[in-house]
């Protein structure tokens, strides 16, 4: 089978990748701010307001602030299921710029990330040639898909909270990429309820009011995964989760379209793999910061008590 990758219009590309590249330069710079914040602010609010006070972190929200409009401006223009896994490579630019902190070569381990994230993206796009079509007209299907998402990301919330400073972080990465997927459908929606109706159109909508909502619950939950743990346990998770749940959303209830014969399915599922599998192994990279290793609290010995006799 030959991959064709003909489809994939300059201005999307260009877009998705420098939606991408602020990603992955902003989600270091938090990450640098938040490992130094208080463990009292674990999955609260109060922990965005104590990192707004750190000029870093205000500087690496505002390249993910750019980062998601340029992501929104390429959904404009382009199905999800093809945005959606070239947002994935933003963290090649994570790891560019911790690479230029830590000093750290790539190695044959990073070689390989790349080439297989790189590789993974053009036969998932090339296989797939995502397209546009009309989204179905059950309205069961459209709430079962992002109930089962954002019940998925509470209840790895809620497994987080037991398990803040072992799993914890991953759960939480896990989840916030799982909403972040979510939140890039409903900025597709939003777009084509403003591009059909314009203003009113889009205000009587309930979409552009969740976008903002699931936004901040990410950010939240990622900056709790950034303060307790090392990049490299929260950012592959992150990275991976929010492109298979924008597929998802996408094939589902927005009307993309895959090509379904059996040697493009193939593609289609190794070239997940393989992104899934890229993104792992540049995760690990030693490039990306370890940050500070929050120790895990052992309880006190309780006193043995003797019992006069």
């Amino acid at each position: 089978m030959i991959i064709e990758v003909r489809s994939v219009s300059v201005p999307v590309l260009v877009l998705a990748l420098s939606a991408a590249c602020c990603l992955g330069f902003g989600f270091v710079l938090q990450q640098n701010a938040a490992q130094r914040a208080p463990l009292g602010d674990f999955l609260s609010p109060r922990l965005l307001l104590d990192l707004a006070r750190v000029p870093r972190w205000l500087g690496g929200t505002a390249l993910m602030v750019a980062g998601m409009g340029l992501g929104a401006a390429a959904l404009g223009q382009g199905e999800l299921s093809l945005v959606e896994p070239l947002l994935a490579t933003n963290l090649l630019f994570a790891l560019a710029l911790s690479r230029h902190q830590t000093r750290q070569a790539l190695g044959r381990r990073g070689w390989a990330g790349l080439v297989l994230l790189a590789g993974g993206v053009t036969a998932f796009v090339g296989a797939g040639r995502p397209s546009g079509g009309h989204a179905p007209a059950d309205p069961l299907r459209h709430w079962l898909i992002i109930g089962g998402m954002v019940g998925l990301a509470l209840l790895l919330t809620g497994c987080a909270r037991r398990t803040r400073l072992t799993r914890g972080p991953v759960l939480l990465a896990l989840a916030a990429g799982l909403l972040y997927g979510v939140q890039d459908a409903l900025t597709r929606m939003s777009g084509q309820r403003f591009a059909e109706g314009g203003l009113a159109e889009l205000l009587t909508g309930w979409q552009p009011y969740a976008v903002p909502a699931l936004g901040v619950t990410g950010l939240v939950l990622v900056q709790s995964a950034f303060e307790t743990a090392p990049l490299r346990m929260s950012l592959p998770a992150l990275t991976a989760a929010q492109p298979l749940a924008g597929i998802v959303c996408g094939v589902g209830f927005l009307g993309d379209r895959l090509r379904t014969d059996t040697g493009a399915l193939t593609w289609e599922a190794g070239g997940l793999a393989a992104i899934v599998a890229g993104i792992v192994l540049l995760g690990v990279h030693p490039a990306m910061p370890q940050g500070v290793v929050r120790p895990v609290p052992v309880p006190a010995p309780v006193p043995a008590v003797r019992v006069a006799g």
